[in-house]
């Protein structure tokens, strides 16, 4: 069985040392490029035992040199930028997991779709793609409740997050707004802001400890209230989204694919 050769950018990272364990565990895959920013302090390393699996072979290193089937992001927005020129160069898959993408990245993201295989979402995680189906489901039979909903959305993540709220809270908030017509988008209160508008959403962060991730959205009506709620307990589930979205990718023709497209939802 030929394994399919992938590139993993940001492999030094959280995300990027479970994507190298796990995907050097699966007999379908092969890591063939570990990829980092130029003056990663474990720049040379082997990848392998960099990210506590053992030595695979593959150094991490600053540029592509091994032939490769897709390319997997799980970096920072600059990071994403440098992937997708290479990318774009050799015609490789692209799954991008990065968030905190600028309004001018993430249009060059959806230009590169028409040229590569793009998988692109704010979560790789099966358990949020498919809390964000019932997110839709819920949002579209309760848009004409006679009390009105008022739609509230916390997310938690750790202390090491730079962007802020997660770009799967906002994912969520796009999928009620279009769903309710919502138009209207809040980040925080304080101070007397007055009765609450009802038309739009209310997002909350916290950033606490090492929490992989967590996500709450909460729909409350007159006398009675429905919260979703989805939680990691680690970066696994990520992980081997992204890896199964890579298998997805490298038999796609150019496109912009989302999770949905790769579980068939």
């Amino acid at each position: 069985m030929n394994r399919l050769r992938l590139a993993i950018n940001g492999a030094g990272g959280r995300m990027g040392k479970r994507l190298v364990a796990l995907g050097s565990e699966d007999q379908q895959l092969q890591i063939v490029a570990a990829l980092e920013w130029k003056h990663h302090p474990a720049l040379g390393q082997d990848a392998g035992v960099f990210s506590g699996f053992g030595e695979i072979g593959v150094p991490l290193a600053a540029d592509l040199t091994a032939d490769a089937d897709a390319v997997i992001d799980f970096s920072i927005p600059e990071g994403t930028e440098k992937v997708l020129d290479l990318c774009l160069a050799r015609r490789l898959p692209l799954v991008l997991a990065t968030t905190g993408h600028s309004d001018a990245q993430k249009e060059r993201i959806r230009a590169a779709a028409q040229t590569i295989p793009l998988v692109w979402a704010p979560s790789m995680s099966l358990a949020v793609n498919l809390t964000m189906k019932l997110t839709e489901i819920a949002a579209r039979a309760l848009k004409n409740h006679a009390s009105g909903v008022d739609v509230e959305i916390i997310e938690r993540h750790h202390r090491y997050k730079e962007d802020s709220p997660s770009g799967t809270a906002l994912r969520f908030g796009e999928i009620i707004a279009k769903e309710m017509d919502i138009t209207r988008h809040v980040h925080g209160r304080e101070g007397r802001p007055g009765q609450r508008p009802r038309n739009e959403i209310g997002y909350h962060a916290v950033r606490v400890g090492d929490n992989p991730g967590e996500h709450t959205i909460i729909m409350g009506m007159l006398g009675e209230t429905i919260e979703l709620t989805v939680r990691a307990s680690n970066r696994d589930c990520y992980a081997l989204g992204a890896l199964t979205a890579a298998k997805y990718a490298a038999k796609q023709s150019p496109g912009l694919y989302t999770m949905n497209d790769v579980l068939g939802l």
